[in-house]
């Protein structure tokens, strides 16, 4: 199912939102507290991330970066 240009960017916009409120709790808690943040968090962001990535780039355009 393709998205539209519209959803895409509504889409788009709600995990970079997402995005910057819990990296800026990470970082508060790095600063702060001179805690390194958990591993599960940060997996979970490297996820989010890599959706967006999904949503922003095709699978073919991925892949001909790999193959660069």
């Amino acid at each position: 199912m393709a998205l539209t240009k519209s959803e895409k960017k509504e889409k788009v916009t709600t995990h970079l939102k997402q995005l910057r409120k819990e990296l800026r709790i990470m970082h508060a808690a790095v600063t702060e507290e001179q805690t390194l943040p958990d591993t599960i968090e940060l997996r979970k962001l490297m996820a989010q991330m890599e959706e967006l990535l999904e949503v922003l780039e095709p699978k073919s355009a991925r892949r001909s970066k790999k193959s660069k």
